[in-house]
């Protein structure tokens, strides 16, 4: 039975798991800086727990197409509140960053898992996990965010991200990091067009061969606008649909900002899966 060990908790992924979306940014592609404050973030990410999240992804820095970076204290000051405020949130605190010492600082603070879109690709970010039993997710980007979407391309898209996601996985291990603990990201939106997108979703079960448990998001992003050709904030039901399909295809959690809907459909396929 697959598990992945997630600092304080261990997460059976012998069913779908559910990652709500916890952002602490004024611009978030998604919902617009609407759970900027501290009050309000709190609020929003125990409604998601009360939905049925299985775990929380806290993000402090914007990773929208074409986002600037922000300074590590900016992306601390906004983050560690959060993270000591939800510890009693009875499930698993992700914190999506990619510096080193944020993956440090909200460790010692009790999150449990660090998201990195940049894969820790630098010694120091895979020092800032190698101890300890906190979960780690692997992304693969093209580029960077302020520049990714800029005629991003590929000769194959399904074998370049198998192969970079392989590498970096090979790299945490190197590093003293138990395959218990990784998961991989194919990093959906991130320096991919939507065919990319939709070509990757397809073949998941390429990407899930490597052993590792998959981990996507596709909720609200431009693929599910580029499909159904709706705004943002009408793109519920294309990403509960995105997001069932990637799990019939292997994939251990979806990320989304949708909870309760996306956790219906999950126990609706389940039921049918069930009687088969």
């Amino acid at each position: 039975m697959p598990f992945l060990q997630c600092g304080r908790y261990t997460l059976d992924l012998s069913i779908p798991r559910v990652m709500g979306v916890v952002n602490v940014t004024p611009d978030s592609f998604s919902d617009g800086g609407r759970h900027a404050t501290l009050e309000a973030a709190v609020a929003h990410a125990r409604r998601l727990v009360e939905e049925g999240a299985d775990l929380l992804d806290i993000g402090g820095e914007s990773t929208r197409p074409g986002a600037a970076p922000v300074s590590e204290a900016e992306e601390l000051e906004r983050v560690l509140p959060l993270v000591e405020a939800l510890r009693d949130a009875g499930v698993p605190l992700s914190v999506d960053t990619a510096k080193p010492a944020v993956m440090r600082a909200v460790l010692d603070a009790g999150a449990d898992m660090i998201n990195d879109i940049r894969a820790f690709d630098t010694p120091e970010a895979l020092a800032a996990v190698a101890g300890g039993q906190c979960g780690v997710c692997a992304m693969h980007m093209r580029g960077e965010p302020r520049t990714m979407q800029q005629a991003p391309r590929y000769d194959d898209v399904v074998a370049e991200v198998r192969d970079f996601l392989a590498a970096r996985a090979g790299a945490l291990r190197d590093a003293g990091v138990a395959a218990r603990r990784i998961c991989l990201d194919p990093g959906f939106g991130f320096g991919k067009t939507a065919e990319h997108n939709f070509r990757l979703l397809h073949e998941l079960p390429a990407l899930a061969a490597a052993g590792y448990p998959l981990l996507i998001g596709v909720s609200r992003k431009s693929m599910i606008g580029a499909a159904t050709g709706k705004p943002v904030g009408e793109r519920t039901a294309g990403s509960v649909a995105a997001a069932l399909a990637a799990i019939a295809r292997g994939a251990a959690i979806v990320r989304v900002h949708d909870v309760a809907a996306t956790v219906d459909a999950i126990k609706v396929w389940r039921a049918v899966e069930a009687a088969s």
